[in-house]
C-alpha cells in the first residue's frame, strides 16, 4: 500500500535471487568474525542468493578490510559487498585508530565504486559484548547487503 496517492516510492526487498555478494572477514579475533560469517551466509541464502554467487576473502586485520572490498568493487562481479570483523577495546589508543579509520575507509570505497558495503565490524569494548552481538549483526549485514543491491538497481532502471 503506498503511503503517498502520487509519489512513488521505492520498496524495500530483501529477495537475493540473482544477487553476487562479496564478503570480506578480518582473520583478527577471528572466533567472533567466523560467527560473523556464518550468521551472515546463513542469511544471504535464507534471502534467496545462491551458494555459488557469494565469495569470501580473508584479511589480517580490519586495517586490510577495505583493500579486499575495493578489489571486489572493481572487478564488476558484485552487486554488494559485506566487511566482517572485530576490534576489541585493549589499554592503547589503537582502538580508536583502527575503529574509527576502518569505517572511514570503508564509506570512501563505497562511494567511490557505486556498490554497497555492509559494514560489519564490530567495535566492542571486551569479547562477551562481541559475542552477544555478532550473531544479529551477521544478519543485519546479509539483510542490508541484499536491500542495498536491490534499491540501486531499482534506481538505475528507467521510470
Amino acid at each position: 500500500m503506498a503511503r503517498y496517492e502520487r509519489i512513488y516510492e521505492y520498496d524495500a526487498s530483501l529477495k537475493g535471487d540473482g544477487l553476487a555478494i562479496g564478503v570480506v572477514m578480518s582473520r583478527f579475533n577471528q572466533d567472533i568474525g567466523e560467527g560473523l560469517l556464518s550468521a551472515c551466509t546463513s542469511e544471504l541464502r535464507r534471502l534467496g542468493v545462491a551458494e555459488g554467487s557469494i565469495r569470501i576473502a580473508t584479511v589480517p586485520g580490519a586495517l586490510e578490510l577495505p583493500l579486499a572490498l575495493q578489489g571486489m568493487a572493481g572487478s564488476g562481479r558484485f552487486q554488494a559487498l559485506i566487511a566482517l570483523g572485530a576490534v576489541i577495546r585493549g589499554e592503547t589508543y589503537h582502538f580508536e585508530i583502527v575503529s574509527n579509520d576502518s569505517c572511514r575507509a570503508l564509506m570512501e570505497v563505497q562511494l567511490e565504486s557505486g556498490i554497497p558495503i555492509a559494514n560489519g565490524i564490530l567495535t566492542c569494548e571486551d569479547d562477551d559484548q562481541a559475542l552477544a552481538r555478532m550473531q544479529q549483526k551477521g544478519v543485519d549485514c546479509a539483510q542490508a547487503a541484499v536491500e542495498m543491491a536491490n534499491l540501486l538497481r531499482a534506481l538505475r532502471e528507467p521510470s
